[in-house]
C-alpha cells in the first residue's frame, strides 16, 4: 500500500522555499556550491542550483558525490554496492558547501557523505538541503534545509521519484508490512 505526499507541484514549490532560504542565510551566492548525493540528491542538486539562479542572477557550481565506500554498512549489506560517479569539478577548501539528498533518515549517508567531502579538502561550512526529513535518526545529525518532514514508522518506506530517473516527480509513502 502507498500513499503520496508530494507531487511535482508540491516538490517544486518545496525546492524553491530551500532555494531562498540557502541564498537568505548565506546573504547570496558567494563562496556558496552544491553537492548532490548519488542519485536523487544530484538531480535535487542541479533543480536548486537553477532556482537560485533565477533569484541571485548568478550560476554557482554543482557537483555530485558517491558514497558507496564511505558507507559504514558495508561489510554487513547483502547486495552488491553500486559505485556512482563523484564529479566535484572545483576545489571545496574554504568554500561554503550545500550538501543536496532526496532523503534523510538515520543520518549516516550524510555522515559518509560529510567523510567523502572532507577528503576532497577543508569546506569553510557543510549545510545540509533534504527534500524529506522522516525522522528516525541514528546519529546527531539535523537538516538546515528541508522540504517536508514526512513522520514515519520503521515499516514505512519513503520513495521519491524523479523525471530525471524517467519517473514522473513525486514522493510516496510505501507500508512495508513489518516492524524493525
Amino acid at each position: 500500500m502507498s500513499k503520496e505526499f508530494f507531487n511535482k507541484k508540491d516538490i517544486d514549490r518545496a525546492l524553491t522555499r530551500m532555494a531562498h532560504e540557502i541564498t537568505e542565510k548565506n546573504k547570496g551566492t558567494e563562496r556558496l556550491c552544491l553537492v548532490g548525493i548519488q542519485r536523487g540528491g544530484v538531480h535535487l542538486a542541479k533543480r536548486l542550483a537553477s532556482k537560485i539562479k533565477v533569484i541571485e542572477k548568478k550560476e554557482i557550481p554543482v557537483g555530485s558525490l558517491d558514497i558507496a565506500f564511505y558507507r559504514d554498512d558495508l561489510s554487513i549489506r547483502k547486495e552488491q554496492t553500486i559505485v556512482r560517479k563523484t564529479d566535484v569539478p572545483f576545489e571545496v577548501t574554504d568554500l561554503k558547501i550545500i550538501l543536496v539528498d532526496d532523503v534523510l533518515f538515520t543520518g549516516r549517508s550524510i555522515r559518509a557523505a560529510m567523510d567523502a567531502l572532507i577528503d576532497l579538502g577543508r569546506p569553510a561550512a557543510i549545510q545540509l538541503a533534504v527534500l524529506i526529513d522522516r525522522g528516525h535518526r541514528e546519529l546527531p545529525i539535523k537538516a538546515d534545509y528541508v522540504g517536508k518532514n514526512i513522520p514515519t514508522s520503521l515499516s514505512e518506506n519513503v520513495e521519491v521519484q524523479l523525471e530525471e530517473e524517467g519517473l514522473e516527480d513525486r514522493v510516496i509513502l510505501e507500508k512495508m508490512g513489518f516492524e524493525e
